[in-house]
């Protein structure tokens, strides 16, 4: 995979239909996957690790790490020590969300099992939520332009990466290895339905339609085209649908879709 730092990455219709079935995979075993393929389409990865810290009661030393789901190419060897993480001091002081890169090391024999990382951190409480971004040690490390692009997902990722932890936290509270099929994910339109009744708004049918077609990755003349109205007519329902929800565009939408 060649990497450019000359290349601009811009959010792309692609994104949103990516974004939304990660939505719906939300506390199924392919979330890691989805969330993996979402973001090496914008920066080049080779492997996704998302995780949950629990610390102590007086948050002076973490008391549990718990893997949320992983996808990529598997380490070549085992993951150190996770108590003793790189990252354990940084995520003890943090009062903001982190964005924290690690080079490769420069020995070769530590080299091999080592690679470029950025970790996304978010934090609640005792809890703190990780995304861990990998790059082979054999490409070079993430640029400026690409640390800035996986902070501005991870405005996004994060609040998605807690709600994945939740749903899996209640099914294994249910004494299931797997989250139930009332958990899973189902389709999108369902996942936005629910989210409308969390936050208690009502949509009209065309301005709901509109919202999932953008979301789905439709255009606004593809939109049209379907329900039958003029490109204006789309604009006008989004700028409805937006408003109500209080945010603003498209990509205010698939912001609040995921929670952020």
């Amino acid at each position: 995979m060649k990497l450019n730092d000359s290349h601009a990455h811009r959010p792309d219709p692609h994104l949103y239909l990516q974004l939304g079935e990660l939505v719906a995979s939300t506390g199924d075993d392919s979330f890691a996957e989805q969330m993996h393929r979402l973001v090496d389409a914008q920066v080049p990865i080779h492997r996704l690790e998302l995780s949950e810290w629990t610390l102590d009661p007086r948050q002076t030393s973490v008391s549990h790490i718990k893997l949320l789901g992983s996808a990529g190419l598997a380490p070549e060897a085992p993951p150190a020590n996770t108590l003793r993480h790189p990252l354990l001091q940084s995520i003890m002081q943090m009062k903001d969300p982190l964005l924290i890169q690690f080079k490769a090391p420069q020995d070769p024999e530590q080299a091999r099992h080592g690679a470029h990382q950025c970790h996304l951190v978010s934090r609640s409480r005792d809890r703190r939520w990780v995304i861990g971004c990998h790059r082979l040690p054999s490409q070079r490390g993430f640029s400026l332009a690409e640390l800035s692009l996986l902070k501005n997902l991870s405005d996004t990722l994060l609040p998605l990466v807690e709600h994945h932890g939740q749903i899996l936290a209640q099914a294994l509270g249910r004494g299931l290895g797997t989250a139930p099929a009332e958990l899973q994910s189902g389709s999108l339109r369902q996942a936005f339905g629910e989210r409308l009744a969390l936050d208690a708004i009502t949509l009209s049918a065309r301005e709901q339609e509109v919202c999932l077609g953008l979301l789905t990755g439709g255009t606004v003349p593809q939109m049209a085209h379907q329900l039958n109205v003029k490109n204006s007519s789309v604009e006008t329902y989004l700028k409805r649908a937006t408003a109500k929800l209080g945010v603003s565009g498209r990509h205010g939408l698939a912001k609040w879709m995921a929670g952020a």
